[in-house]
């Protein structure tokens, strides 16, 4: 008798290869025919579960959010942290992500979105909740934190979770493209120290 749970289907194997292709080598530069190469799953059955490209990469982009959305989700909800705390452990969960995979622009939301934002405006409007979902739940955590007074009354939460996530961002792309994998470390280290400074 076989173990199926262990076996991985020929519908995940190619959205892994096609999401590692999209990510390491490019949305447009990669063929169907590559991803057929790469998965050593044919072409039929690749049009069985996907009807093209974009069907494909709306499928990655919902995994993705899926996966990042879970881990953001586990963080923020840990209450037995400080505020400081679990935005330190979301900021890891980000810097653990990019070094564990070599994507074009750092962050695999920012690189599949200025690839396919003129493809696919599903693939768009997904990637643009996910960022309005950051924003709303750091803003919300940072709120937290000023009832629980751990963070200043006087700092304005909208903006500053607006600082954090587009700083994250941006340290995710200039960390790859200056080869400067600790650059996440360090605005880790600067952006928790900023919230520190409360008092």
């Amino acid at each position: 008798m076989k173990n199926n749970q262990s076996r991985v289907s020929n519908k995940e194997t190619v959205l892994q290869v096609a999401a590692s292709l999209f990510l390491t080598r490019g949305y447009q530069l990669t063929s169907m025919d590559d991803i057929v190469t790469v998965s050593n799953v044919s072409k039929t059955n690749i049009y069985y579960h996907y009807k093209n490209k974009e069907e494909l990469l709306i499928a990655i982009v919902d995994q993705l959010i899926d996966r990042y959305d879970r881990q953001i989700s586990l963080v923020l909800s840990q209450d037995e942290l400080s505020i400081p705390d679990r935005l330190d452990r979301m900021l890891r969960l980000f810097a653990d992500h990019q070094e564990q995979q070599d994507i074009l622009g750092g962050c695999p939301f920012l690189t599949l979105y200025t690839q396919t934002a003129h493809v696919s405006e599903e693939v768009a409007a997904k990637i643009k909740a996910f960022f309005d979902w950051q924003l709303i739940g750091v803003e919300r955590l940072l709120e937290f934190g000023q009832q629980r007074g751990e963070l200043s009354q006087n700092m304005p939460t909208a903006a500053t979770a607006a600082l954090i996530v587009t700083s994250v961002e941006g340290a995710l792309f200039v960390a790859k493209a200056c080869a400067r994998p600790r650059l996440l470390e360090e605005l880790r280290h600067g952006l928790v120290s900023m919230l520190m400074l409360k008092r």
